[in-house]
């Protein structure tokens, strides 16, 4: 038996000065395999063979394709998993193993929703504005707006959604599933019940009922128009709906395989998954499986993942696979809303209306109550936070009128409560609105205001108005749409988007598209309509533009589209979250910049790729070249130049773990040389451009920065392109992976992680015994601070035992079981141990250390001295 636990939230007191990545989103299923086969073989012949041995498994998915071959399964005798998965993986017609992983529906944040108690759209309306223009700001962000003026919608383009299925009843989805609807065609692959560990149960109907991601992403494509006045970028498209989430919130990478691959049989145009977790490993299954379909001609957008603060080295799977191209997020220009309509009297006034979000919760039942401030002080951050004075009325008969600001909803709602308050609204400190959570005891309805209508209230209320809201239910309530500008992040890259590059530092992501404050579909039963910020939402924008491109260029060759959306991108300055600063955002975080539909379907110049990586000191490419293809009718003279981006420190100093975002950056810069900085290219013709790059000077090698820029061409036609590099200054290979002093033995049952003394005496249960409650098992930490291909963990005897062998110089009885672990991110996780080795065996009752190695990167597996080592302190297993 071995259980892997991430670590990471439980170790705030032995972590407290050590940065730490995030949870690590992708677990192992125990015993759970996925097989590739040679050729001529299928999971047919794959089963009979092992119907001849003593191996039993449970059929998970069958994985027969054209690009992949193979299946997976669950091995049923759980005491033998590794011993059992060993000989599988020496059968003849098995060319490749991995165990089953499983990722969780990406964390977004869901700025509003409707009511779960559903959404009329009889009650919904487009708030009109004296400009009657009535484009979407996320489509003017990225020129769609041009190209549906032109009439391009992506008519007859499928499009395949991989995500948690699609509520196709939902009017502005289509209303219907199947043949001649928007939603034509696809699948569900794993059924309700699924959470990723179990086995799927597929059937043929993908509708989304219990989690909304997937409706929310398919809205973003190719929404109808409805009545809050938006449409998605190619409502002319086709949609495929994938469902690989049960409603348990994970799935594992061979349901994933195989959504990709019935997604491509089924002839897709464009594939589109927002779905991930950390890697930074392109070896990685899932993602060999997604390049596969590239280089067959099928483009495929991934989420570039939310984790930006871990920063930079954080890319995503299967966003890292080569050829995947990986959409970062950046923030709306306008923070839509969904109001709810309301009013409000003064005693020296006529009613005046106004829009508001209701909170949970949310027993709103024709209140009408006058407004009572904690303080008249529109710049309190701490508005609310503490306890109410003494002289505080008895606020049972007021609705409660508090900022946001620096402590949480709840302890806001708390104070008033202590008060006797009922009803709070909340007033934003930041454009937009938000749905609150404020479930307090005594509080029965919460909702918020924008930070415009707040000071209005506050103004009259300093006066000495008396200001009388009405609230009736929510449920019946008309609402609205509206918007107002982004002030605060408009424009700039979300400070969630996951920063790259690979562990071998390949350029991720490639592309940026609006993923912050998106408002699209969501599932009726859910409310009808979100608000979601996320590169979840920038993803299926990216892959809408595909097709309206790919419709006027006529061909969807994935590295054409990539280079052209790559080359007619709008880099941005890096945004912190609170300032914008006078230097490029560093392309490990933006790749190329903010995609350009217009530009990339009309540019008239073709670049042959869509970055270049430098890679590290060691690896260091010195001279490398690409081509710029004139696709017009007359020649063109483009100018060459380096325009570079900020360069950002991986490490703090003196420190061995990335920095959490924002990473320090610096002016330190590559130069460039070009074999010409004029290049002339006659009307269809071709020039190649070579680049002979300099590291840059003065930086601390040791801290691996990371540096990057753009090669700007600006040619005689007009066209201004750009081609974004990035390389580290130092060798990874030479970073420490393992925190050696954070890589120790602990107890199984110990919550907190404590370090155990050593000599200390473990009583397990003997073999194929049953553990009662309470039994404590040996446990170990493993802290990676950089990603780690391969990593050992040996159980050394400390006495000598005949059976023992040596492995790359070590004396050992073999890995514990479920170990060696493969393309791993850096992070940490435990492990217990019940004594079971990796051939299957046990280990015999004595006293032994663990031997723990993590692989260099660009290290040799086959070279023990390519191995950061530490071992435990000795310990014994008795059996009892």
């Amino acid at each position: 038996m071995v259980h892997w636990t991430n670590f990471l939230p439980l170790l705030g007191g032995i972590f407290s000065s050590v940065v730490v990545a995030a949870e690590i989103s992708a677990q192992v299923v125990p015993g759970a395999y996925i097989v590739e086969l040679e050729d001529n073989h299928d999971s047919a012949s794959f089963y009979s063979t092992l119907g001849n041995t003593d191996v039993s498994v449970k059929h998970r998915m069958k994985l027969d394709y054209t690009l992949f071959k193979g299946t997976s399964f669950q091995l049923k005798n759980v005491s033998d998993v590794d011993a059992a998965a060993k000989r599988i993986a020496n059968m003849a017609m098995v060319k490749q193993m991995w165990p089953v992983r499983v990722f969780k529906v990406p964390t977004v944040d869901v700025i509003w929703k409707g009511s779960d108690k559903g959404m009329a759209e009889s009650a919904l309306q487009k708030r009109q504005s004296a400009n009657t223009s009535d484009t979407f700001s996320t489509h003017v962000m990225t020129q769609v707006d041009k190209l549906r003026a032109e009439g391009v919608t992506g008519q007859g383009v499928k499009i395949a959604v991989i995500d948690t299925g699609v509520d196709y009843n939902h009017p502005a989805l289509g209303g219907c599933f199947g043949s001649g609807c928007l939603v034509s065609y696809g699948t569900d692959l794993v059924g309700d019940n699924y959470d990723g560990f179990n086995t799927p149960v597929p059937d043929p109907d993908p509708h989304d009922s219990c989690e909304g991601h997937g409706t929310h992403v398919s809205g973003i494509i190719a929404a109808q128009a409805n009545p809050f006045g938006f449409t998605g970028a190619a409502p002319g498209v086709t949609l495929g709906a994938y469902r690989v989430f049960g409603c348990g919130g994970s799935a594992g990478n061979d349901v994933l395989i195989a959504a990709y691959n019935e997604a491509y049989e089924d002839g897709s145009d464009i594939i589109t998954a927002s779905i991930g977790g950390a890697s930074g490993w392109t070896e990685d299954p899932w993602a060999v499986a997604v390049q596969r379909i590239v280089e067959a001609g099928v483009p495929c957008t991934v989420s570039a993942g939310n984790d930006g603060a871990e920063g930079i080295f954080y890319a995503s799977t299967a966003a890292n696979g080569k050829k995947v191209t990986a959409i970062a997020s950046v923030d709306n220009t306008q923070s839509p809303m969904v109001l709810l309509n309301a009013s409000y009297a003064t005693s020296n006034s006529s009613t005046e209306n106004f829009g508001w979000t209701e909170g949970s919760p949310n027993t709103w039942e024709n209140v009408s109550l006058p407004l009572w401030a904690v303080n008249y002080n529109v710049n309190d951050t701490a508005n609310g936070c503490d306890p109410y004075p003494d002289s505080t009325p008895d606020l049972s008969g007021y609705i409660v009128l508090i900022r946001r600001g620096s402590c949480t909803f709840v302890q806001k709602a708390t104070n008033a409560a202590a008060k006797g308050a009922k009803y709070i609204l909340f007033y934003n400190n930041v454009p937009g609105l938000i749905s609150v959570s404020a479930a307090v005891t005594g509080i029965q309805g919460v909702g918020m205001v924008t930070a415009e209508q707040g000071a209005e209230w506050i103004t009259l209320l300093a006066g000495g108005a008396t200001v009388t809201v009405n609230i009736i239910d929510p449920a019946s309530s008309p609402k609205y749409v509206t918007s107002e500008v982004n002030t605060a992040s408009g424009g700039f890259l979300s400070t969630y988007t996951s920063w790259g590059p690979t562990w071998e530092v390949d350029v991720k992501p490639q592309l940026a598209a609006p993923g912050g404050l998106i408002l699209s579909t969501y599932p009726l039963a859910l409310g009808g309509y979100a608000v979601i910020s996320g590169t979840s939402m920038a993803c299926p924008l990216t892959a809408a533009v595909y097709a309206l491109v790919a419709k006027v260029r006529g061909t969807f060759d994935p590295a054409t589209i990539e280079n052209l959306l790559s080359a007619t991108s709008n880099p941005n300055l890096f945004h912190d979250g609170a300032t914008a600063y006078p230097y490029l955002a560093p392309v490990a975080q933006q790749g190329s910049g903010l995609i350009q539909a217009y530009d990339a379907a009309h540019a008239t110049t073709l670049l042959s790729v869509s970055s270049l990586s430098f890679n590290d000191t060691d690896h260091f490419i010195e001279t490398t070249n690409f081509t710029i293809r004139n696709l017009g009718s007359e020649e063109v003279t483009y100018s060459l130049s380096n325009v570079v981006a900020a360069t950002a420190y991986t490490l703090d100093p003196a420190s061995i773990h990335p920095s959490v975002f924002p990473n320090e950056l610096v002016p330190g810069s590559a130069s460039l040389a070009f074999s010409e900085d004029k290049v002339t290219v006659p009307a269809g013709g071709l020039v190649a451009v070579t680049v002979s790059p300099t590291a840059p000077a003065g930086l601390e090698a040791s801290r691996l920065p990371v540096y990057s820029g753009y090669i700007a061409l600006n040619g005689t036609n007009g066209d201004s392109l750009s081609l974004p590099y990035l390389g580290v200054k130092g060798s990874l290979h030479d970073a420490t992976v393992l925190d050696a002093d954070f890589t120790y033995l602990t107890k199984s049952t110990d919550n907190d992680l404590n370090p155990v003394p050593a000599n200390q005496t473990f009583t397990i249960p003997a073999t194929n015994g049953t553990a009662p409650n309470g039994t404590v098992y040996p446990a170990f930490v493993i802290s990676l601070a950089l990603g780690s291909s391969l990593i050992r963990a040996d159980v050394v005897p400390q006495n000598p035992l005949a059976n023992a062998t040596t492995v790359l110089g070590a004396r050992t009885l073999g890995n514990v079981f479920g170990f060696p672990a493969r393309y791993m991110p850096r992070g940490g996780w435990a492990t217990e141990w019940d004594g079971t080795l990796e051939d299957g065996s046990y280990a015999p009752a004595g006293t032994y250390t663990l031997l723990i190695r993590a692989l260099k990167i660009f290290g040799d597996a086959s070279v023990k001295e390519e191995y950061e080592t530490t071992s435990t302190v000795p310990f014994t297993i008795r059996y009892q």
